[in-house]
């Protein structure tokens, strides 16, 4: 299946491996993190390993920063491509220390300012004289996303660099990626199972499923269609994308325009005017068709009912809600619906019991 995403690099790729064929074609941004999700032998990983060369598909069009990677008549080889590639162990060099390690890439880029916005990027300056097998293993991962960085690379392929990692070390390098996000100007693609992940980190979101390309395009736009939503299980819902607007010190909350209303959160200390993203899960909007009174529900939205769907369950529908310029999804029971008598264009209001600020 082909899905265009605006930019120009393009992933193409016809692979047969057994009873398993992975046909993808996709065009992706110059820069940014474009996140490839989708269940446990979905072709993730097969898509990573013929961009670096690891693959060789029968039939392919790989195309980065303006080079010819594969197509009819080109195969580069991996060593010829331009890729940094980050796995879920961070595989690093035993016998070399942390400056050793990075001095390996180093010597493939041929330049020192790779090095040193490597170091930087990832914040291991501290770690360059230590060995590698004392390392915490958020620190090996920082080493590692830093020595794919410091070979220069056009593509930074990441493979579920978080997986082997305990929550709290999670949270410890997912500030680090974000970063790597901002600064470096370069297109990522990022394998994994986590939607907290993509909701934090990508601004481009690919859906697979047995092998082709079901949903592409912007992330915000892939994880509120209604027609995918099963494919997320528990954990569909809305990115949102608004403003810190203000900031209520008295009750410790921050109000957050997005194009569609405003939100009450925690305030997690963010200035006025900083961009943020919002991930409202489903099962946590409930719809009533009157405004509601005297609830301690604080967040509620004027919304039209844009569609629905069946849900994982048979006792289950998905709702799509336009608020404005956003969206937002709300789980709720066939009995419910029915009750409701929900139909498309019925103006409604969407009553949000939690809300996570993500990033």
């Amino acid at each position: 299946m082909s899905a265009n995403v605006t930019g120009a690099n393009r992933v193409g790729a016809l692979l047969r491996r057994g009873d398993f064929t992975l046909d993808v074609d996709l065009e992706l941004p110059q820069h940014g993190i474009t996140g490839i999700f989708g269940a446990s032998g979905s072709g993730k990983t097969s898509v990573l390993r013929c961009v670096a060369g690891l693959e060789r598909p029968e039939r392919g069009a790989i195309q980065i920063a303006g080079e010819t990677w594969q197509d009819d008549s080109v195969f580069l080889a991996p060593w010829q491509r331009a890729v940094g590639y980050v796995f879920q162990e961070s595989n690093l060099f035993a016998h070399l220390s942390v400056r050793g390690n990075l001095e390996f890439a180093r010597r493939r880029s041929g330049t020192l300012a790779s090095l040193h916005g490597a170091i930087d990027l990832l914040g291991i300056g501290a770690l360059l004289d230590r060995a590698t097998a004392t390392l915490s293993g958020g620190e090996k991962q920082r080493v590692a996303i830093a020595r794919a960085v410091a070979s220069a690379p056009r593509l930074l392929l990441l493979d579920e660099p978080l997986a082997s990692l305990d929550a709290s070390r999670r949270n410890e390098i997912l500030p680090w990626l974000m970063k790597l996000r901002d600064e470096l100007k370069l297109p990522m693609l990022y394998v994994t199972h986590s939607l907290d992940e993509v909701a934090r980190l990508a601004s481009t979101l690919v859906l697979l499923d047995h092998g082709r390309v079901v949903a592409a395009g912007a992330a915000r736009d892939v994880l509120s269609r209604i027609d995918t939503s099963a494919m997320f299980g528990d954990d569909a819902g809305a990115l949102l994308e608004g403003t810190v607007a203000e900031r209520d010190t008295r009750w410790q909350l921050a109000r957050i325009a997005f194009a569609g209303g405003d939100l009450w959160l925690r305030d997690g200390g963010h200035d006025i005017g900083r961009a943020v993203r919002l991930r409202v899960l489903a099962r946590d909007v409930s719809i009533a068709t009157q405004e509601p009174q005297g609830s301690s529900i604080q967040n509620v939205i004027a919304a039209v009912v844009e569609e629905t769907a069946p849900d994982l369950h048979p006792s289950q529908v998905m709702v799509k809600l336009r608020c404005g310029e956003s969206v937002l999804l709300a789980r709720i029971t066939a009995r419910a619906a029915d009750s409701l008598a929900l139909a498309r264009g019925q103006r409604v209001w969407a009553q949000m019991k939690s809300v996570a600020l993500v990033g």
